[in-house]
């Protein structure tokens, strides 16, 4: 079979869809195809037609697919292309004509402020430099991909704002919720895409979801507030973190792309933001959204970012909750910014006092009837013998406090510990709640370490680390019914000007970089720990179904919350240097990035509380008055980055899959090697074949583009990671104007470090890190170095 001057790549949503699960007959299944814009046939009248002609032409006698026709979106800006629901027989079909690239599944992905503008140095009043020079991000579009908005909430109103940018060209969709007249000059457009989301999972119910972009779920408003919110006085979530809630670039525009619905985010779906964003005019693309890792031509979320970064678009997306553990990092396509997590100086102290005088720190926001004063309760461990329910398997459903776990004659009246994980913290409030239980404890586990995140319970609760939740257990074990386990809950409210600050969320996903290890992510860290933003009116702030409590504000945890710090800084410093290339607003703000603390000690992890490293927070925390004048910047094209994928050894078929258009890797693969990418970090991986003591070498080259306003001579500085010998050639840069460049080398030499056995384990690898900065006396650019030494399996 033969499809008429076809280049395609399928993606396939192969997501276990059965007849009768909401796919469609015969396991029919959603394919994102991409094809050759240019290869219409002359007698198809238009890209949909040809588009359809192909599906039936893999089909056969077009059984497999059904009723309403095979396509789903169609695709023309940040991709060409279309989706398209077929049976897995049609897709093989289509796999195997002349010109497929590749066939890999479609995949679901998943969603992964009062104080955080101050702590990053954006003031209004006075107004800070890049406040001030931004015009506050005016003009400027964010699309926010996401769970849609709240479009009435107080922070998206448009008083004082001009006409909305004659650059526009997007739409204002409505629906349920969402009339016609729900965009303004803050909220340009609104668009949803559950098409791809349907064709898997069957027609959405309409009694829990609405079909417009209404934000039903509470994460789309909250980024979207986090990102480019209006000052909004008073604002606080049940009492707590009072005061002024602002966004980024508070008069930046909003566009609101609804992807995510009840059973996730599919990239089908994804792909039409994308698409849409790119044709609509935006200017920064704010991703919240995580999935696995695989080879960037089957990730159609590096797919759609290559092709809005192609268009002068920000790409900014979270790098993923699965922290603390290594190679947990998502979206690490080098053309996006990959936001990590941190904290501010700012807690919400909840802690836990027993009977025997001991005292462990929590956090919690909850903020309805407190524990009577004085009284002390007795404490009760669901998972030992005796708390759980007669339906309960055993007791580690009651040590979840899943849902139908817990005995009510075990816990009425009482404060009961919960070990973390499975269902989501407030739930097991809730569960706790409905049993009669007066109070919870959420204990984190070994895995979770000492990371904590502060939640609106519907009940007095906190949450406690790993070493007090082991210790509570032990104190609960050790009680008798003469002498019974006690504690009480003593909630603190807010406090400010909390030390050390920042340090990386536990949760938040860290390095190496499991796709292309050349590329250090994440790439820089920004606030993401218990955030305030804005909240639909109609949804509660535990966001569970019971949670009937009304709130105008919310905070919340994750990457999803630090992703649209950066995006909405990303967006300030296009306002203020608007020939800059997505590449170089992003070094701007990873050379600038800071990572030593408010205790002057260099960042630390909150699981651990030992210091973090480059694999924790990338080029440091970002500081957006720093980067509002880096000196430098490393730019990179979209020839470069057709360069490294040449030198991940992709084929051209690969390359073409993300770039579309055709790739000569000679020169590329002459030229040097991934790692000569020009990013704003230097990561070298190499592998000691014997595991024995040996000296390793490769080389990085870079180009340093002046943007710091004329004449200026920068000098390096190296520190050199451990064991580690890094040279720099030359040592000097002397600019002569704005906008020149000049390129220089480095060179690492590495030594397997000694150890007992004078070998390394098979398997095992070693980390160091140091950094290169450059300094003109004005400006400090800083790249971090991090070099891993790996011993092969045997």
């Amino acid at each position: 079979m033969v499809l008429p001057m076809l280049l395609l790549v399928v993606l396939a949503a192969v997501t276990g869809v059965s007849a009768g699960g909401g796919g469609g007959e015969g396991g029919v299944r959603t394919y994102i195809v991409r094809v050759d814009a240019d290869a219409k046939p002359s007698v198809y009248p238009t890209h949909a037609h040809w588009y359809e002609a192909a599906v039936l032409a893999a089909a056969g006698d077009g059984a497999g697919w059904p009723e309403g026709g095979p396509l789903i979106h169609t695709y023309s800006a940040a991709f060409h292309g279309f989706s398209a629901r077929m049976s897995p027989a049609a897709a093989a079909a289509l796999a195997a004509a002349p010109g497929v690239a590749a066939v890999v599944p479609e995949r679901v992905r998943h969603l992964a402020t009062t104080r955080s503008p101050r702590f990053l140095g954006l003031l209004s009043s006075p107004p800070s430099a890049l406040l001030a020079d931004s015009d506050f991000g005016a003009d400027l579009v964010m699309a926010i991909v996401d769970t849609g908005i709240s479009p009435a909430h107080r922070s998206f109103h448009d008083r004082g704002l001009g006409p909305v940018p004659t650059k526009w060209r997007g739409v204002c969709a409505s629906g349920p919720g969402f009339p016609p007249n729900s965009c303004n000059r803050k909220l340009v457009g609104a668009r949803f895409f559950s098409k791809g989301y349907e064709a898997t999972s069957g027609r959405m119910n309409e009694t829990a979801e609405v079909r417009s972009p209404l934000d039903t779920d509470g994460h789309g408003t909250h980024t979207a507030s986090i990102a480019a919110g209006r000052y909004v006085f008073p604002a606080s979530t049940l009492g707590y973190a009072r005061g002024v809630a602002a966004g980024m670039a508070p008069k930046a525009r909003l566009a609101a792309y609804k992807v995510c619905w009840a059973g996730g985010c599919f990239d089908s779906d994804i792909l039409a933001a994308f698409d849409a964003a790119v044709a609509d005019g935006v200017d920064v693309i704010s991703l919240s959204v995580g999935g696995v890792v695989v080879p960037y031509y089957l990730d159609a979320i590096a797919i759609g970012a290559f092709g809005a970064t192609e268009a002068g678009i920000v790409v900014s997306a979270s790098a993923g909750n699965g922290g603390p553990g290594g190679l947990t990092v998502t979206n690490v396509a080098p053309w996006m910014a990959t936001v990590g997590a941190g904290s501010m100086d700012r807690a919400f102290p909840a802690n836990v006092r027993l009977g025997n005088g001991q005292v462990f720190d929590g956090v919690s926001v909850y903020g309805g009837p407190a524990l009577e004063s004085g009284m002390m309760y007795e404490l009760v461990y669901a998972g030992a013998s005796g708390g759980a329910s007669s339906s309960a398997a055993d007791g580690y459903s009651a040590s979840m406090c899943l849902d139908g776990s817990l005995d009510p004659a075990a816990v009425r009246g009482k404060i009961v510990v919960c070990d973390r994980g499975v269902n989501s913290r407030a739930a097991k409030g809730d569960v706790v709640h409905r049993a009669g239980g007066f109070g919870m404890v959420l204990a984190n586990g070994v895995f979770d370490g000492e990371g904590l995140v502060a939640d609106c319970h519907v009940l007095p609760a906190t949450a406690v680390g790993a070493a007090a939740g082991e210790k509570l257990r032990k104190y609960i074990a050790s009680s008798t019914k003469q002498r019974p386990a006690t504690g009480t809950i003593l909630f603190e409210g807010t406090h400010l000007g909390v030390h050390p600050a920042p340090v990386v969320a536990a949760f938040s996903a860290r390095g190496p970089n499991p796709q292309s290890p050349e590329i250090l992510k994440p790439d820089l860290i920004a606030p993401g720990l218990n955030i305030l933003a804005a909240w639909p009116s109609d949804v509660g702030p535990a966001g569970i179904p019971s949670d009937n409590r009304r709130t105008e504000f919310n905070i919340l945890s994750g990457t999803s919350m630090a992703c649209p710090h950066v995006s909405g800084l990303a967006a300030l410093l296009k306002a203020a240097h608007p020939t800059w290339s997505p590449a170089a607003i992003k070094s701007a703000l990873m050379t600038t990035a800071y990572i030593k603390d408010n205790s002057n000690g260099t960042i630390v992890d909150e699981s651990t509380g030992a210091v973090a490293d480059v694999f924790d927070f990338g080029a440091g925390h970002v500081d957006p008055m720093r980067a509002m004048d880096p000196g430098l910047v490393y730019d990179i094209t979209p020839a470069d980055y057709v360069n490294f994928l040449c030198n991940l050894n992709y084929t051209e078929q690969n390359i073409r899959a993300i770039t579309r258009r055709q790739a000569d890797c000679r020169g590329a693969r002459r030229a040097g090697h991934a790692g000569n990418l020009n990013y704003p970090s230097l990561s070298a991986t190499f592998v000691a074949e014997d595991g024995a003591r040996a000296t390793m070498k490769t080389h990085f080259i870079r180009t340093a583009t002046n943007v710091g306003g004329g004449r200026a001579v920068y000098r390096a500085t190296v520190r050199a990671p451990e064991g580690c010998n890094v040279t720099v050639q030359p040592r000097q840069l002397p600019f002569r104007r704005d906008g020149q460049k000049l390129s220089f080398t480095v060179r690492v030499e590495a030594a397997v470090a000694p150890t007992k056995n004078k070998k390394m384990e098979p398997g095992s690898s070693q980390v160091r890190s140091g950094a290169l900065t450059w300094s003109d006396g004005r400006h400090t650019v800083s790249s971090p170095i991090v070099v891993t030494v790996q011993a092969p399996l045997q």
